[in-house]
């Protein structure tokens, strides 16, 4: 990715400059996946960070008449800056988190049947029912709070408390007809999925702000 290529760049020059003291790696764990961090200081007070975290894992969703279940899939890259204005620790965040976080979801009848924009259908009548939600952002900003710096020396912990603001999460969803279902019924069932994908949308479209709190160890050198 071009933008990862311009930060190890940019990285890499400023730390050329300052003359780098330390780095280090660390690996971590939280609500942005399972991953790991590389970091380079770059000036007394000031660390860059590039890291990968990701996760999958399935639950059930409920938001509006259809049931799904849900796969979410978190796949983050994130480069970072960690500011120190004080002697110790204690370190501001800010960066961008390049993310390809999507849910992967599939309807499921319920008592044998699909309620769809309040139309019930038998389950036989619909050949599969799913979709898609992604966050709005690609490359969503990142601001957030620390302890402790994967740059710093020796072996240590480090934890990041912060908001990803991935904007409006997009919805899409689909369906086939089964074989039960006429021509007329089948174009019927489309609008009503189309219905359904824009309540989906509307049921998500707060969801604009991720939390992000994440805790590893760190080995410095």
């Amino acid at each position: 990715m071009k933008w990862i290529r311009a930060f190890l760049a940019a990285a890499a020059t400023l730390g050329a400059a300052s003359g780098a003291q330390a780095a280090g790696v660390g690996v971590r764990a939280g609500t942005t996946g399972i991953g790991a961090d590389i970091g380079v200081s770059l000036m007394p007070t000031l660390s860059a960070r590039l890291g990968y975290s990701g996760l999958s894992y399935n639950r059930g969703i409920d938001v509006t008449d259809v049931q799904y279940d849900g796969k979410l899939r978190l796949s983050n890259v994130n480069l970072l800056l960690d500011f120190s204005p004080l002697p110790g620790p204690f370190r501001i965040t800010g960066g961008f988190i390049f993310n390809d976080n999507k849910v992967d979801v599939t309807g499921k009848p319920t008592n044998g049947s699909y309620t769809i924009n309040g139309v019930t259908y038998p389950a036989s009548a619909i050949g599969s029912l799913g979709g898609t939600v992604k966050s709005g952002n690609q490359a969503a900003p990142y601001l957030g709070i620390g302890y402790g710096n994967v740059a710093g020396l020796g072996v240590n912990y480090y934890f990041d408390l912060g908001v990803m603001f991935q904007g409006t999460p997009g919805a899409s969803l689909s369906a086939t007809c089964g074989s039960a279902l006429s021509s007329a019924q089948c174009a019927q069932l489309q609008a009503n999925v189309a219905a359904e994908q824009t309540r989906l949308q509307d049921n998500i479209s707060g969801f604009k702000y991720y939390p992000v709190a994440n805790i590893g160890v760190t080995i410095g050198f």
